[in-house]
């Protein structure tokens, strides 16, 4: 039985040493190891987000409420632990083992943050003209300056 193609001393591959070679062959033991450990990662990861749910909701909640220059901390703060997870998942690693293929390769600009952006421009742009956005958010404003006012006298 061949072994699969390890690369470092403690026995795990090293993605971007396959990619570079381009003799790289990926034998079926390899596949199978990259295809169970992504398996296992996609769990983690579906873990992850089922806990951040609540998480990331509570942390906004609270965060609404602190003081100014500290509106956010809590949430923030989620995020950034997300974002570590994330990045020690890091659930595509082994895709580096054969070159990325033309149809995934990314554009510039190419994200869901840039559709936000767009769908933001448009609200912005309602609302600088008065229209139901500005009169919304003065109605939430007002009603989370009442509540934080309230939670302030029983504080």
């Amino acid at each position: 039985m061949k072994e699969p193609p390890f690369d470092r001393a403690d026995g795990a591959a090293t993605a971007g040493n396959a990619a570079r070679d381009e003799k790289a062959r990926i034998d079926r033991w390899t596949l199978f190891r990259d295809v169970a450990v992504f398996q296992g990662k996609l769990i983690l990861d579906n873990i992850k987000d089922v806990v951040l749910v609540p998480i990331s909701l509570g942390a906004a909640l609270v965060s609404l409420f602190n003081r100014d220059g500290e509106t956010g901390r809590q949430f923030y703060g989620v995020l950034h632990a997300a974002r570590r997870v994330e990045d020690w998942l890091d659930k595509y690693a082994d895709a580096d083992r054969i070159p990325t293929p033309s149809y995934a390769q990314k554009q510039d600009g190419e994200s869901i943050d840039l559709l936000v952006v767009r769908i933001e421009d448009l609200v912005k742009r309602q609302y600088e003209r008065g229209g139901v956005t500005a009169n919304a958010k003065d109605a939430i404003d007002r009603a989370l300056d009442t509540l934080q006012e309230k939670l302030a006298r029983r504080g």
